[in-house]
């Protein structure tokens, strides 16, 4: 059997941090099993769908680095879902109900009056044909429910029935379908609820395994009913924890918090994100992953705990420093010729800069100041100008390497009798015009003795 996982959002927004997780999670679940990746869009409300979001989450998806194996679209597939429909009408599974939402929250809060469950009481089961022509006749259409199996002979005596699974992430579950309404599966316009797409893809594209949020573990047990009730056996099921703001408010895709296009945005490496995406809130340490095979060997469902973590941008940060710092000159290399940073002395640039950036993109900042001209941020205090004038003319002679700094400052130091920071910063503010970065040892010899004596106050 080959492990076949899917991955569906919703093409109604863009895909946040939170979502990441899933698509991660199936993503190396698939890795570490050999098995395929599907991206299938969930696109069924065609009204608030939008090409535009679909086209985004593709590539947020690859951009992450996830590579689908399939890609598919639930509006495509309409007339599977029509058959699906028809099979389960045929079966006695499926029943018209007539109540308006304002009918249905009147019985629910009478059921709660009485201290009963607030579960739909199926009424719409006791209606005769005439009592249906009736009310068509009157402009009601109907809505479509799923009839739980929770009930041996009388679906007005539904009884304790547990539907049980070992899940994946959080290990046994059990879900009690008479705690349940039966599930509206088609909606009066004749549209789709997510439930019965999924499932009869689920059963057409193959797949084994579904991971998702835990926010769906109810579901599931409807979900596996619905499985049986369709002939096929329900694939393994996995629920991991959901991810919220360091506020601990919920995600969503309308409110674009944390979106992974944002994040795409500021700057930040995909590996950079996968890493806090997937390892937040699992028994292993955070650290920045180099790649998703690396990822793919610490990754452990059942390590995840079960109660929501806080994604804290800031552990991003972190993250994304130390993969930037470590990040070779030919991986760079296609993203610095983008920026302009390109030549002879771009790899030696490279490797004197990475390690006080945070962004890949903040080496054009430090490019400009070697080539063109100080930053222009800080400039020589009056008092060091004299000293700073008399410490160039102390250069040494090129050819200049790294040792050259400390050539230099041996001398400057010799003469001028300052030492540490009063003997350092001048000299700093005026080659970069910045109080801080890289090693000036490593900058020098990218200056050259000519552009150097060029940045004499």
């Amino acid at each position: 059997m080959t492990v076949t996982v899917r991955f569906a959002p919703s093409p109604t927004g863009y895909i946040h941090i939170g979502n990441t997780r899933t698509a991660l999670f199936n993503w190396l679940f698939a890795l570490k099993n050999d098995g395929q990746f599907i991206l299938r869009f969930d696109d069924t409300d065609v009204e608030r769908s939008k090409p535009e979001y679909a086209e985004a989450i593709k590539e947020d998806v690859e951009w992450l680095g996830i590579r689908p194996s399939r890609i598919a679209y639930q509006s495509d597939r309409f007339a599977i879902y029509a058959s699906a429909v028809e099979k389960l009408k045929s079966a006695g599974l499926l029943y018209p109900c007539y109540e308006t939402p304002d009918e249905l929250e009147r019985k629910r809060k009478l059921r709660l009056a009485r201290r009963l469950p607030p579960v739909y009481g199926r009424d719409a089961l006791k209606l005769s044909a005439d009592d249906r022509a009736k009310l068509e006749s009157e402009g009601r259409k109907p809505h479509w429910r799923f009839l739980l199996p929770n009930f041996s002979a009388d679906p007005f005596a539904p009884q304790r029935t547990d539907v049980h699974w070992d899940d994946v992430v959080r290990g046994p579950e059990t879900v009690d379908l008479a705690s349940l309404s039966d599930p509206v599966l088609v909606r009066e316009d004749g549209t789709y609820l997510y439930t019965l797409p999924s499932v009869v893809d689920d059963i057409d594209m193959g797949v084994t395994h579904i991971i998702r949020g835990d926010d769906h573990v109810t579901n599931s047990g409807v979900q596996i009913a619905l499985f049986e009730a369709l002939g096929a056996v329900a694939p393994a099921l996995g629920h991991h924890n959901l991810l919220t703001t360091v506020s601990g408010e919920g995600l969503s895709k309308r409110s674009g918090a944390l979106s992974v296009g944002s994040l795409r945005r500021d700057g930040y490496e995909p590996m950079a994100v996968a890493s806090l995406a997937v390892l937040i809130g699992t028994s292993e340490n955070v650290s920045a992953m180099p790649d998703m095979a690396a990822l793919a060997e610490v990754f452990d469902p059942k390590a995840t705990s079960k109660s929501a973590s806080k994604f804290d941008p800031g552990e991003l940060d972190t993250l994304n420093r130390t993969l930037i710092h470590a990040m070779p000159f030919a991986e760079a290399a296609p993203r610095l010729a983008a920026l302009g940073v390109e030549g002879a002395i771009a790899e030696p640039f490279w490797l004197a800069v990475r390690g006080n950036l945070s962004r890949l993109s903040e080496a054009s900042q430090w490019w400009g100041i070697i080539r063109d001209a100080p930053s222009g941020e800080e400039t020589v205090a009056e008092d060091d100008k004299d000293y700073v004038r008399s410490a160039f003319d102390l250069l040494p002679p090129e050819p200049w390497s790294r040792d050259t700094w400390k050539i230099w400052t041996d001398a400057v130091k010799q003469q001028s009798g300052r030492k540490g920071k009063t003997l350092f910063m001048p000299l700093r503010i005026a080659l970069t015009g910045l109080a801080s970065g890289p090693e000036l040892a490593d900058l020098l010899p990218l200056l050259g003795r000519e552009e150097t004596l060029a940045r004499r106050p």
